[in-house]
């Protein structure tokens, strides 16, 4: 029975806040758009998009969170057994669905909870992997530890016991095959329409938004704000960019350890000293989105630098504002490692949707989006990435020679923009959740 023909409900299980899982946001509403029911379980800390809210097809139950202090042992058993328990009694409480669909990681206690709900209610259970949760555990855990081998044998054993699987990469669904049997369908991230390149006017209109928060994107000596920014300027009712404007640089992380930030700060660091040795270069902002544990830790840090040619700002962007500053920026930096080199940086993804040329870091299945020196670049140290950093800005933005760079590699990102979340969902996954 087709999506159209029938009544279907789905419940989209994500055990962590659904502001920060585009991926799950984005399943919410292609299956909405389909005519399904959808009903998110998770935490909501940050809000969602706003098409999630304002969907008619997507309700959001909420998950509450358990705060106890002790010992980590103790935290962790302590925080598992509410999980299991809020979240069983969630999926009980409302009601029958059709499908779970769950994100992993985390595989403890979702995994198990959410198959035991399927069996009761003979539900058919879908997970979609975006790595794997021992791994993760792992940059924390000592290899030999007791909880790496629980979560690795939970996820074989619930993987194997899925109706169906989805994976991210082509590298984790051979891993998943060669390592666990287990037959998984690869759906890329793809950027959904609301990431795409934006137009000067655009551009300049965003930065008057944003200069009355960052004084950076303001040109303090105009006398009208709204005609000219430090970046923009409007001359004779058109909309330009300043050919003296500073650069603009962008990178999205979560603040934790398997992203190691020293390495765009030292990069940062040898900008400002080539800054005052060439004079060859524009001054540099550069934007810093996300939240996590590290972020006050990195910020004392950059303070301590006491730059004068770089400025580095950490904004907190509503989600219908991230796309435009993704848009904004001349280059993109993704410090994002992978815990199992087998998933790729959705941060990126967005970044290629907007048109944005990127610098990431190098591992494992990288290749399988960014190719070094056609649609970005890859690193593996400072050093490279500060040269890339460099390179990008040197006589800035009149490099003739870095133009044609920049605007190769926007011409290859127009192809990556041909295929989106929707078109792609709709030809991988929709089948999935039919009757």
């Amino acid at each position: 029975m087709s999506l159209e023909n029938a009544l279907v409900s789905v419940k989209v299980v994500v055990l962590g806040d659904i502001g920060r899982s585009p991926r799950m946001q984005y399943h919410a509403l292609s299956l909405a758009s389909s005519g399904i029911k959808v009903n998110i379980i998770s935490y909501t800390e940050t809000k969602p998009l706003h098409d999630v809210e304002q969907n008619a097809n997507i309700k959001i139950t909420k998950l509450h969170r358990l705060e106890i202090g002790g010992p980590k042992l103790i935290q962790y058993f302590a925080k598992a057994l509410w999980q299991s328990i809020s979240l069983l009694l969630t999926l009980f409480i409302t009601g029958k669905c059709d499908f779970v669909m769950c994100q992993n990681p985390p595989a403890i206690p979702t995994l198990p909870i959410c198959k035991f709900y399927c069996l009761i209610t003979k539900t058919k259970f879908i997970i979609d992997w975006h790595n794997y949760a021992y791994s993760i555990m792992a940059l924390s855990l000592k290899s030999d530890h007791p909880l790496l081998k629980l979560s690795s044998k939970i996820e074989k054993w619930f993987g194997q016991g899925a109706d169906n699987n989805l994976c991210v990469t082509y590298a984790l669904k051979e891993d998943l095959l060669e390592k666990w049997s287990i037959i998984a369908t690869v759906l890329y991230d793809k950027p959904p329409r609301i990431f795409y390149p934006l137009s000067q006017e655009e551009k300049h209109n965003w930065f008057v938004k944003l200069g009355k928060q960052y004084e950076e994107f303001t040109d303090l000596k105009a006398v009208n704000p709204k005609m000219k920014t430090a970046f923009t300027e409007v001359v004779d009712g058109n909309v330009t960019m300043r050919s003296d404007r500073p650069g603009l640089l962008f990178s999205s992380t979560s603040w934790t350890p398997d992203e190691d930030f020293s390495i765009l700060m030292d990069a940062l660091q040898v900008y400002e000293t080539t800054y005052n040795l060439s004079r060859k270069m524009p001054k540099l902002v550069c934007v810093i989105t996300g939240q996590g544990p590290m972020k006050e830790y990195y910020r004392n840090q950059i303070a301590l630098r006491n730059w004068k040619n770089v400025t580095v700002i950490t904004p907190w962007l509503e989600a219908a504002d991230y796309p435009k500053m993704v848009a904004s920026a001349e280059l993109g930096v993704c410090l994002h490692t992978s815990s199992s080199g087998l998933d790729l940086p959705m941060k990126i993804v967005d970044m290629f949707g907007a048109g944005l040329p990127v610098a990431a870091y190098q591992f494992k299945c990288l290749s399988e989006l960014v190719q070094d020196g056609i649609n970005g670049y890859t690193f593996q140290n400072s050093a490279e990435l500060s040269k890339q950093i460099v390179g990008w800005f040197e006589n800035f933005p009149n490099n003739k020679e870095q133009i044609k760079i920049a605007d190769k590699m926007r011409r290859e990102l127009i192809k990556f923009q041909e295929s989106r979340w929707e078109d792609n969902w709709n030809l991988r996954a929709k089948k999935f959740f039919e009757l």
